[in-house]
């Protein structure tokens, strides 16, 4: 019966999940090294590939969760899932380290996109799937400066109502208030509109390539990396932080 769900399952969304998930731990090592233990790395820190990096992890878990939506039997169970592991970090991170609290993050994000998907499905299940893709990703990228005030696309840029930034109680929608820090940020604006574009670009392509990639194999690593991907990224950080700390240990004990 498993083997049966394997030989029927998108392995490549696997895969990409995976691989999006070796990046996030890669990425999350250097950063735990710099911004934890402030230990150096130049090039992290004083170029933009550190930002360009996190981005197209962040893109790749949105763009596939987006796409797999459909095949979800149970999108407002998996919504309560991968929402609560999203405040089980919250928790965490308040109580033990506060300076990197994650208010709402990746999986804040993903499990309030997969609810208001299902809430809406009978309304977006009518709109035409390449049109909606493009306009989704039009106003992803329009919308992208909304956590910081703005609403800009090329020689376009409008600030937004200041008032709309001053209530502590709006950060998650995009609207972060004074003094609002979150180590991981990543609200509903411009964010959803990423995990839609993701959904729609999958239902124009779907009958052209859905049973060409069924069960195809792409790597089995990265494929049971995917397959496990809420688990590995809720462990995957005291894991890192351990191994960063034996490696700063490291380092002072061949310096001295």
């Amino acid at each position: 019966m498993m083997a049966d769900a394997l030989n029927r399952r998108i392995r490549l969304f696997d895969a990409l999940r995976g691989f999006a998930l070796v990046n996030m731990i890669a990425y999350h090592g250097v950063y735990d090294w710099v911004s934890v233990f402030g230990r150096p790395a130049g090039w992290f820190v004083q170029t933009d590939y550190a930002r360009g990096w996190q981005q197209a992890i962040c893109w790749t878990f949105l763009l596939v969760a987006g796409a797999v939506f459909p095949y979800g039997r149970r999108p407002l169970r998996r919504a309560a899932l991968v929402f609560g592991c999203g405040m089980l970090l919250t928790a965490v991170t308040l109580l033990v380290m506060p300076s990197e609290q994650i208010l709402f993050g990746v999986l804040h994000l993903i499990g309030a996109s997969i609810l208001i998907t299902a809430l809406l499905r009978r309304i977006l299940e009518k709109l035409p799937s390449l049109p909606a893709a493009a306009g989704c990703f039009a106003l992803f990228l329009l919308l992208r400066g909304v956590p910081r005030g703005t609403v800009d696309f090329g020689a376009f840029c409008a600030t937004l109502p200041r008032g709309l930034y001053r209530s502590p109680a709006l950060f998650f929608l995009g609207f972060p208030g004074p003094g609002f820090y979150s180590a991981d940020y990543f609200p509903i604006l411009p964010w959803l509109f990423l995990f839609w574009t993701g959904m729609f670009f999958w239902r124009f392509l779907r009958p052209r390539a859905e049973e060409w990639l069924r069960g195809k194999r792409i790597c089995p690593l990265l494929e049971w990396l995917g397959r496990h991907s809420l688990i590995v990224y809720l462990l995957h950080q005291p894991v890192l932080l351990a191994v960063v700390f034996l490696l700063t240990r490291l380092a002072d004990w061949g310096a001295a």
